[in-house]
């Protein structure tokens, strides 16, 4: 199915024609799980995540009119099931060092008092992957799924801010912060010779 789903398309999934949700299910599983590992969660829980997903679009499937990309409807879904999932599970801990992060890092101009250290010129190899997976582990659930779609989806601010349900100048707060926290994170890791 296209990323653009066209009337024929939902016409097709609400009257349950043959292979229709299959297809939609083939072509965006994987999209799916991966913002899942992005967000920390374990195979077993994306797949659940995912799941759930398809199972929802489903319920919803009479609302949705294809006025956005099936894609973001799907990865917005998604989210808040595994927001749902997270308060259910655990208590994040939410203390915030932004003031904090800026006065360390950056003078009065707005310059880095002291240049960020570590492998960022580095090719990204398995051992560096691994060093932002773990310190991914100490962002909150918007802020990994901020950056990864970002990142590594390369989707739009405007996407991303409809996924997430909030306005651009929180975005660009949740990117910043994400980005500061991996930053010192693997910082800390390099210069403590954890790397290993």
């Amino acid at each position: 199915m296209p990323t653009d789903i066209s009337k024929d398309d939902i016409r097709a999934l609400k009257e349950g024609r043959d292979g229709a949700m299959a297809e939609l299910v083939n072509s965006h599983t994987q999209t799916l799980l991966a913002v899942s590992f992005a967000m920390g969660f374990s195979q077993a829980d994306a797949e659940e995540l995912a799941q759930e997903t398809f199972a929802a679009f489903l319920s919803a499937l009479d609302r949705f009119e294809g006025r956005s990309q099936i894609k973001t409807y799907l990865v917005g879904i998604l989210y808040n099931k595994a927001a749902d999932f997270r308060r259910k599970s655990y208590r994040e801990e939410s203390l915030d060092k932004i003031q904090d992060d800026f006065e360390k890092r950056f003078n009065e101009s707005g310059l880095w008092s002291r240049p960020p250290l570590g492998p960022e010129e580095s090719v990204l190899t398995g051992e560096i992957k691994e060093l932002i997976a773990q310190c991914a582990e100490g962002l909150t659930l918007s802020q990994k799924t901020a950056f990864f779609l970002r990142e590594s989806e390369g989707e739009s601010s405007e996407d991303i801010c409809n996924i997430l349900g909030v306005s651009y100048t929180n975005l660009r707060v949740l990117l910043y912060r994400a980005r500061i926290k991996l930053r010192e994170c693997l910082e800390k890791k390099w210069e403590s010779g954890k790397h290993d």
